[in-house]
């Protein structure tokens, strides 16, 4: 029996589809990685769901508010296009969707009726490989230098 088909993929935000930037706060600071958009819009024309997940512990902190968040992702927006589901993690500890727990995948499957071995998780850290495993799904792990269109490809076999 095969896989199922992906139907989502789920990106960690920082380093993955944008330059990391600790506390990034200011929309300004946005750049998006190579290719970042060619390979989400690859994925969309073929039907599948987008997705960014990331933990934002400044927010518990009050490092970054929930309004420059808001501006941050609307400038991501603005630059990949839209996103089907955005998860957040608000939160330093003990709660149940920082990854690399599975609350943030669990959450948006459940917002886009998907199945774990549905969705695809990319990442740049091993905490993605960890929280795709936690949540029993295929993950692939990416450099700076990936070039995101061959994980678009490889989404759409």
């Amino acid at each position: 029996m095969s896989d199922p088909p992906v139907r989502v993929v789920l990106f960690d935000r920082d380093g993955t589809l944008i330059a990391g930037v600790r506390g990034l706060h200011d929309p300004a600071e946005v750049t998006p990685v190579p290719h970042a958009r060619a390979a989400l819009d690859r994925l969309r024309r073929a039907g599948i769901f987008v997705g960014v997940l990331t933990n934002q512990p400044g927010i518990a902190e009050g490092s970054v508010s929930w309004a420059q968040l808001t501006a941050v992702h609307q400038r991501m927006e603005d630059l990949l296009g839209p996103f089907d589901v955005w998860g957040v993690c608000p939160h330093v500890r003990g709660c149940s969707c920082r990854m690399p727990k599975p609350g943030l995948v669990r959450q948006a499957m459940r917002a886009l009726a998907v199945r774990a071995g549905e969705c695809l998780l990319v990442g740049a850290t091993q905490m993605t490989m960890e929280t795709a495993r936690n949540a029993g799904a295929p993950a692939v792990l990416v450099s700076g230098e990936t070039d995101l269109r061959a994980v678009a490809d490889y989404a759409m076999q």
